[in-house]
């Protein structure tokens, strides 16, 4: 349980209507800012006014999926109200305070450097990034389901990287009956991919692999699928790019080229915001409840 633990809680998304439930109900006292329009009643939460004081005895503060912007901007999909973290907010939080956030971008990691906080990126666990791996496969079929004029099942797919989204998305692939070529760096994961029935191929051949693809789904946050690729690939087929953005697509030249390509990154909070957020939130509930026992034993 996480009795007489304070937990502050900053904007987001219906992922983190998730969490707050599952804080509470673990007894947690929640104050939250950024759920002022939303319009069923956050049961066990004090919506609280956004303020310096808001921070002075949080055990834990949690953001966003995306922690903040470059500006130190929390996204708030329940309010009009503009949330900033600033250098002031974080002066005020406790010594033994952590910071939870899906992702940091640099501003929200000098500040906690700067005030020696801690901070975690909830995305960089394998547990959290392979629990999201499910929704963000389903939510790729699902795009490509609507953006194309054949069935999954006899289709040519690719997917570039078997990495936590790759392997889930390419096995999901398999499943519904798609031809799988995977394009992977290791030897140890080319082994890895043809003992699972894929087609494997090293990323240096990626261009004399392409010609006769109707699906292309990159995993990779690096520039992959440039346009002398695009320029290989059959005009039928559809690139959907799950990389964080901007991406690893020459989208411009995909465009000039007529190919459809999509950019699809946070795909679990969309397709499936319940269930990214249920993930969310027990990795969250589990990692407060150990920083408590940790705090409990050093006293």
């Amino acid at each position: 349980m996480l009795t007489g633990v304070q937990v502050v809680l900053l904007g987001g998304d219906a992922r983190q209507l998730e969490v707050i439930r599952k804080l509470t109900e673990l007894d947690a006292s929640v104050s939250v800012a950024g759920f002022d329009q939303l319009r069923t009643p956050l049961d066990g939460a004090i919506q609280a006014e956004y303020s310096q004081e808001l921070f002075q005895s949080a055990d834990a503060l949690i953001l966003p999926a995306v922690g903040t912007d470059d500006d130190g901007r929390i996204m708030t999909v329940f309010s009009d109200q503009e949330l900033i973290l600033t250098n002031e907010e974080v002066s005020k939080l406790p010594k033994h305070c952590t910071v939870y956030a899906g992702m940091a971008k640099p501003y929200l990691r000098d500040l906690c450097v700067q005030h020696e906080i801690a901070l975690v990126e909830l995305f960089d666990r394998d547990d959290v990034a392979i629990y999201n791996s499910i929704p963000t496969a389903e939510g790729a079929i699902m795009m490509a389901i609507q953006n194309t004029d054949i069935t999954i099942h006899g289709s040519s797919s690719m997917v570039l990287g078997i990495g936590r989204t790759g392997l889930t998305l390419a096995r999901t692939l398999q499943g519904l009956g798609a031809k799988v070529k995977v394009g992977i760096r290791k030897e140890e994961h080319f082994a890895r991919a043809y003992e699972m029935g894929f087609e494997p191929f090293y990323l240096k051949d990626l261009i004399h692999q392409v010609g006769n693809i109707d699906l292309l789904f990159n995993t990779i946050p690096t520039m992959i699928v440039t346009a002398q690729i695009i320029a290989n690939l059959p005009s039928r087929a559809v690139i959907i790019d799950l990389a964080s953005k901007p991406g690893g697509t020459d989208f411009r030249f995909a465009e000039k080229r007529g190919i459809k390509a999509l950019l699809a990154p946070g795909l679990p909070g969309i397709v499936a915001p319940k269930t990214a957020g249920r993930i969310i939130a027990e990795v969250l509930s589990r990692l407060i409840m150990e920083e408590t026992s940790k705090r409990g034993n050093a006293q």
